[in-house]
């Protein structure tokens, strides 16, 4: 199979910058099959860099304690540095103070504390809750949840061919029952960017809060969550170059105020007796327990790492292999991209004729390549496109279009491979 050249311009000196970036990462050095390592799975999750992993050890090493009231020396120093991890996600997604960053075990725990804390106390029977035909099953489980327990109904708002959401369709559903709106910025299934920030501002033009889930947009774009105005976003550390198990909620701090705790225990109290216990002030009333402390300073890491590359620089690099990719896969017959909208990130769903998603992964595998195959957590999307499930490659700075050439001679292989 030939592979074409493609025809977008391509900045080489940063290209260049991206090779050496490369080198940070261990496990591009892996063979899988005995073929060199190419991983295209980074929407789910992506991969760690040296600098990172050294800050990890480092404090297992040299700053493990328990945070907050201890008084001795490690207890002090691992206080400082998880709460300096704070204020670098602070910094990060530019909120106005650092107590309005909530640490989470990740995107799905950060939701489902916000259905806890603001749904189960501000959301009664006929209320509203508008949904995306795009959105992920963790902003769609938690609140049918709430809608079962409270007799709330959920509305969701449908897509185009394209997989862009009809925004007309969206600003229709507000009415006075509307309570909640619930939003993905990017589709992890298809890559689609959503007009988050009109979004938002249609919401608030009826007193309705909006949660924007972030975990695949944060890897890819600058946020901010003044300029959008959001009441709450979240997003994981593990897709943007840290560890898993740790994530975070942004919320605005009269919100979280006024919302009720998610767990009960240590940290998150001010007083306790039996007869009655009164809460920390935020962010430590959403924080019970020993929190993910070293995940956290990882986490901190992993911004620091890409923010010495620059969020505006890797976003530019990405576009460009998705854009190759998106050429180069335009010209195999019997390829079908899922997913074109005009506003994309780095993400690339499509389907074979006459070829399981699953094959499709598993014989690109053989050959060293990982992508994901299934219906992505998304299955009312799927069902939307008429299909089972998608294969996905979704790339990440850390790619290089030699990876994208093999990635396509890789489908090219395994259609060969069935119509033998």
């Amino acid at each position: 199979m030939k592979i074409v050249d493609a025809t977008l311009e391509q900045d080489v000196t940063f290209a260049n910058e991206m090779e050496k970036v490369r080198a940070d990462f261990p496990v591009l050095k892996l063979e899988v099959n005995g073929k060199p390592l190419i991983y295209l799975d980074s929407a789910a999750s992506s991969q760690m860099p040296q600098p990172v992993i050294d800050r990890l050890v480092y404090y297992q090493t040299s700053q493990h304690a328990n945070v907050h009231r201890g008084v001795h020396y490690l207890s002090e120093t691992a206080t400082s540095e998880y709460e300096g991890a704070r204020q670098k996600v602070q910094h990060f997604v530019n909120a106005r103070e650092d107590r309005e960053i909530i640490f989470t075990s990740g995107t799905t725990d950060a939701i489902n504390l916000v259905m806890h804390g603001y749904g189960r106390k501000f959301i009664k029977a006929d209320d509203e809750i508008i949904l995306t035909t795009l959105e992920h099953h963790s902003n769609i489980v938690p609140w049918q949840m709430l809608a079962q327990e409270t007799g709330a109904k959920i509305r969701v708002v449908p897509v185009n061919d394209a997989g862009e959401l009809l925004v007309d369709e969206y600003e229709k559903f507000f009415n006075q029952r509307t309570k909640f709106v619930g939003l993905i910025h990017v589709s992890n299934a298809l890559g689609t960017i959503n007009p988050v920030k009109k979004m938002i501002a249609l919401a608030h033009m009826h007193g309705v809060p909006v949660l924007v889930d972030g975990a695949q947009a944060a890897p890819h774009m600058k946020i901010d969550v003044q300029d959008l105005d959001c009441d709450f976003y979240v997003f994981s550390a593990h897709k943007l170059c840290g560890p898993t198990g740790v994530g975070m909620l942004y919320g605005k701090a009269s919100l979280l105020e006024s919302m009720q705790p998610f767990k009960g225990g240590g940290e998150m109290i001010a007083t306790v007796t039996f007869e009655k216990t009164t809460y920390n002030t935020i962010p430590h009333k959403f924080e019970a327990g020993t929190p993910p402390i070293a995940a956290a300073i990882g986490f901190g890491a992993a911004i620091d790492y890409l923010l010495t590359i620059g969020i505006d620089e890797i976003h530019a690099y990405e576009m460009e292999l998705l854009h190759y990719a998106t050429e180069l896969i335009n010209e195999l017959s019997g390829v079908h991209v899922i997913g074109t909208a005009a506003s994309k990130t780095s993400v690339l769903s499509f389907v074979v004729d006459g070829i399981h998603p699953h094959d499709i992964g598993t014989l690109l595998n053989q050959e060293g390549i990982a992508v994901r195959t299934g219906h992505h957590c998304a299955q009312p999307l799927m069902q939307r496109f008429k299909i089972p499930a998608t294969s996905r490659a979704s790339f990440a700075f850390y790619n290089n279009r030699s990876e994208v050439e093999a990635f396509i001679a890789g489908i090219y292989s395994v259609q060969k491979f069935f119509s033998r």
